[in-house]
């Protein structure tokens, strides 16, 4: 029968090497205790560490995803500034060859003057009508520019250095209901605290950034249709300008 203990565990002298320097010769179970509880915290403090990188790297990619949504946004403005163009270009193409049929003959000039003028497009205010961006991407724009305080914070290069042990100091903030599902060691407690705090904070990050992803994908989706739309009003205008260009010249 085995010498060995019924609690004996045989990856408890390798873990040791591994993360937790050899207790000294004739140590205790008090000595072990220590050390165990030492790893314990270097442990939890490094979970906190990763989760708060990883936090740091979500609300940066957010904020490069408001910066694209924001570029595409423009995107848009330009198309609907150059198809706006291209309608008043061939507006006043069809007024051209209505002179050119008056100029050409007394018979197209009787035409012109009996045929039914073609609709003037109504001026619009500063040159261009505004550019409105679907209203899934603009709602997620704006819940994730609330978070642009929380990036700042959480971005090493400025994330002030007064605040590096706040996480410590609401502890006691936190209700003695709470207070009861994590370990009795505050300082373990704070590390528990901050690990489920950025892991809340991770999956509503989450959910924005799903948020822009789909307002990106239906802006783009819009901005398609506009380009086709576009493609054929200018090969149609390049069409008319060809044939005008030819009365022009039998003149």
């Amino acid at each position: 029968m085995s010498a060995l203990p019924r609690s004996y565990n045989p990856f408890a002298e390798d873990e040791e090497e591994d993360v937790a320097p050899a207790a000294p010769g004739g140590a205790d179970g008090t000595d072990r205790q220590r050390y165990l509880q030492q790893e314990v915290l270097r442990r939890s403090a490094a979970t906190a560490d990763s989760t708060t990188r990883s936090l740091s790297l979500l609300y940066e990619s957010e904020r490069i995803g408001v910066a694209a949504s924001e570029e595409l946004i423009r995107q848009g403005e330009a198309l609907k500034r150059t198809e706006q163009m291209v309608d008043k270009m061939d507006q006043d193409l069809k007024t051209s060859q209505r002179h050119i049929n008056s100029i050409k003959s007394v018979w197209g000039g009787l035409v012109n003057y009996f045929k039914a003028k073609p609709p003037e497009s109504k001026p619009e205010q500063n040159g261009a009508s505004e550019y409105y961006a679907n209203s899934r991407l603009k709602e997620a724009m704006m819940s994730s520019k609330e978070q642009e305080s929380k990036y700042q914070e959480s971005h090493p290069n400025l994330r002030k250095l007064d605040d590096s042990d706040n996480d410590f100091n609401k502890a006691d903030l936190v209700s003695s209901v709470q207070r009861d599902a994590y370990p009795k060691n505050q300082q373990l407690r704070a590390y528990h605290q901050k690990i489920d705090t950025n892991l809340d904070e991770m999956s509503s990050g989450l959910s924005r950034l799903k948020s822009l992803a789909l307002g990106l994908q239906t802006e783009i989706e819009e901005q398609d249709d506009m380009l086709d739309r576009l493609t054929k009003k200018v090969e149609t205008l390049d069409v008319n300008i060809k044939n005008t260009d030819r009365k022009v010249r039998q003149l």
